[in-house]
Formats: C-alpha cells, structure tokens, sequence
C-alpha cells in the first residue's frame, strides 16, 4: 500500500481559498484525471462538497475520511485506522485534500505529485513546503509551461529514506 498526495501549490504553497481552488488550471486538470482515473482517492468532507455538484469522481474508489455521518457513492472512514484497513492491498491511492487531511496522511506517502504554479494567490489553507521538509526531497520536476496565464510545472517528490 503505497499512497501517493496529488495537489496544485502556489508560489507560497497556499491550495485553496473559501473551499475552493486557487487556479483554474485545464492543463492541471487534465493531469490530475490522468494520474487519478482507474484509482482510489481519499479526501475530506469539505473537498467532497467542493467537486462539482458535490459528487464523488467518476471511474474512482472514493473514501471520504469524516468524523460526520454522511452519505454518498463513496467509502466512509472515520479515522486513519479504518482508512489503511479500507486501503491495504490497493495500488493507485491518492490523496487530493484538504489541507488537513493532507496533513493528516503526509507521514504515509511515500511520493507527492505537485503542480507548482509561477504566481501568488489569496490563500486560506496551504500545503507544507516539500522544497524545505526534512522527509522529502525533489525528484524530478518538468518545465514550465503555460495553463490559462499561468506558468506551471510538474514535480515529483519523494520520502527520503
């Protein structure tokens, strides 16, 4: 069981804003669904109600990790225990947020796929800066390249052994 954080930064690390992204990023996107499809994704209540209409992602095991009783074509955990349970033997699990549900699940990644965007928004929630954690360290990381007027890249970090 190898899981795996999927996530848009910007310059300051900062992820989203009133619940919702920060960029509208197609090229991003894009790269999110390829990567996720055919996968399990894990996500907090708050990023579940932020996905259009509210909706689990299609052509995805979705688990919902909650402490509130709700509903859905979804998985519901309540805790980390119940989630490895759920997730043992899986291969393709990511995590795609919140802020504290990555926080939450950064100590089991083993890698970290992260959209860096070349600008600064108005953020309310970030992710920690891989660039200066002592458990990460960059991989490998593309050139950037142009998503609706912003310059983005993609990283690849990976747990330090």
């Amino acid at each position: 069981m190898a899981m795996k954080i999927i996530v848009a930064v910007d310059k300051n690390w900062g992820i989203g804003c009133d619940n919702d992204l920060l960029f509208n990023l197609p090229l991003d996107m894009k790269h999110f669904k390829e990567t996720t499809t055919g996968g399990t994704v894990i996500m907090g209540r708050k990023t579940l109600e932020s996905l259009p209409n509210g909706q689990p992602l299609k052509n995805r095991d979705n688990i919902v990790l909650s402490r509130q009783d709700i509903k859905g074509d979804f998985k519901l955990v309540n805790n980390t225990d119940e989630l490895l349970k759920e997730i043992k033997g899986k291969d393709n699990v990511f995590i795609i947020g919140g802020a504290s549900v990555y926080e939450m699940l950064l100590p089991y990644c083993d890698e970290a796929i992260i959209t860096k965007v070349d600008s600064a928004a108005k953020a309310d929630c970030f992710f920690p800066n891989l660039d200066k954690h002592e458990n990460f360290g960059l991989s490998s990381e593309t050139d950037w390249i142009e998503d609706s007027g912003h310059k983005i890249k993609f990283c690849i970090y990976k747990k330090k052994n």
